[in-house]
């Protein structure tokens, strides 16, 4: 899809796109529809693939660890890497170090059986 076609809109905007409907929607069709009938039409939209079958109640809600503020020193040409994929570097650098202290410590519990 063509980026000049995405179209961004507020939850207020199409609040009121729909009180002076304005929207797209058939609001009276889709109110009409069984569940099987959602369902299969959810089945047949490729935006819906592989997400109708999980079994959320096994789900557990993870919270990413804080983040600490640090200054470090790193050679010039690492950040260079890094900095010229854009936008959120430091992230990808974090990233790096979570795989790599990750594998040590899978490396230590092999020894350690």
């Amino acid at each position: 899809m063509s980026k000049e076609r995405i179209v961004r809109y507020s939850a207020e905007a199409i609040e009121k796109m729909i009180a002076e409907g304005k929207d797209r929607t058939d609001h009276a069709r889709v109110g009409a529809m069984s569940d099987a009938e959602i369902e299969r039409a959810m089945r047949d939209d490729p935006d819906w693939a592989n997400t109708l079958d999980i079994d959320w109640s096994t789900t557990e809600i993870v919270q990413p660890p804080a983040k600490k503020p640090l200054s470090i020193r790193l050679d010039q040409d690492v950040v260079d890497f890094f900095q010229s994929s854009g936008k959120g570097y430091q992230t990808r650098i974090n990233t790096v170090l979570r795989h790599y202290v990750d594998q040590q410590k899978m490396k230590q519990e092999k020894r350690q059986k």
